[in-house]
């Protein structure tokens, strides 16, 4: 084996003045960089935006802020699921909200509300009932998908069935056409 002329890994050694080095080349770049810095932003907003533009930066309604048309007795309706999307084509999005009254025992029924922001107050309102809690139906699923709320909904063959336990299963497609919502048919109901 032959032998460096040079110590063994002398390089490995570091010395002050390695470290002085160091944070004089980092303070260099940091220096360097805050006085390179990229040109301002020079985008301007287009002239005489519309208000389908100015509304697609809204938010979603908040459900939490909304009076649902449920009776629920003693106790408070609770929303247990939303989605949000734009489902009429104005440009501002809507809000689907799956709500029931929080009831101790058993499964209560579901309501489906489509609610939108009030031009007028700016507030969150009930525009549509997609599911009525009288229908005696759970919602188990929903979603927004290009325009449409899509759901599972589950219910019962008959009044013999125990109401803990819903034993058909359906989905459901609901679009926004000629100023409401339209249900399409609906798939042929399975049971659980």
């Amino acid at each position: 084996m032959q032998q460096s002329a040079v110590p063994e890994l002398a390089h490995t050694h570091t010395r002050p003045i390695h470290w002085l080095a160091t944070a004089t080349a980092l303070a260099g770049v940091v220096a360097l960089s805050s006085i390179l810095q990229p040109d301002a932003a020079t985008a301007a907003q287009a002239a005489g935006r519309d208000s389908k533009t100015a509304q697609a930066t809204a938010p979603a309604p908040d459900p939490a802020d909304v009076d649902f048309p449920i009776e629920c007795g003693p106790v408070k309706a609770v929303v247990v699921k939303k989605a949000s999307g734009d489902l009429d084509g104005d440009g501002s999005p809507e809000t689907i909200a799956v709500v029931h009254c929080d009831a101790p025992m058993g499964t209560p029924p579901d309501g489906l509300y489509v609610l939108t922001t009030a031009a007028d107050t700016g507030k969150p309102r009930v525009v549509a009932t997609l599911v009525d809690p009288k229908d005696r139906t759970i919602v188990s699923d929903i979603a927004v998908q290009d325009g449409a709320v899509l759901g599972t909904l589950l219910g019962y063959s008959s009044s013999d069935v125990p109401r803990c336990c819903p034993d058909v299963k359906d989905s459901a497609k609901w679009q926004w056409k000629n100023g409401t919502f339209e249900r399409s048919k609906p798939s042929a109901a399975r049971s659980v």
